[in-house]
């Protein structure tokens, strides 16, 4: 299991397992957070406790980034349209956990910027992406 905080620690996070890798998007919101994600279901592999408030797209996008009411670190999102078997895919900030246990995770690249694809593997992992 991975925990995860808020830099104030209002906000919690955790993930039942270890994820195969992590996934870096470009698109406009994720890089100007500079975050690092993980995914599963809230309420099924993931949880969350804690205060947050939320920002969705102007342009009407479908996820809701939630973030620390408190500290404003962003801790996870939620798909607000439910998926296979009425589940809301989530994502957890990687960011917010301690980073041994995943540094040797594999980076994925999502193209949310232009393509909206999986853009191709290569050997970073987690460690390259930590400054």
């Amino acid at each position: 299991m991975l925990e995860g905080t808020c830099h104030c620690g209002d906000v919690s996070w955790t993930l039942r397992d270890l994820p195969e890798s992590a996934t870096a998007c470009n698109c406009t919101v994720c890089r100007r957070y500079g975050v690092l994600w993980a995914y599963g279901y809230i309420d099924d592999d993931i949880r969350s406790v804690g205060k947050t408030n939320t920002y969705r797209r102007n342009d009407g996008g479908d996820i809701d980034f939630h973030f620390c009411a408190n500290c404003g670190c962003v801790t996870h999102y939620i798909r607000t349209a439910a998926g296979e078997g009425g589940r809301h895919r989530t994502a957890v900030n990687l960011r917010l956990t301690d980073p041994g246990p995943i540094f040797d995770l594999p980076m994925d690249h999502f193209d949310g910027h232009k393509t909206f694809k999986d853009l191709p593997r290569d050997a970073r992992t987690v460690r390259d992406m930590w400054f």
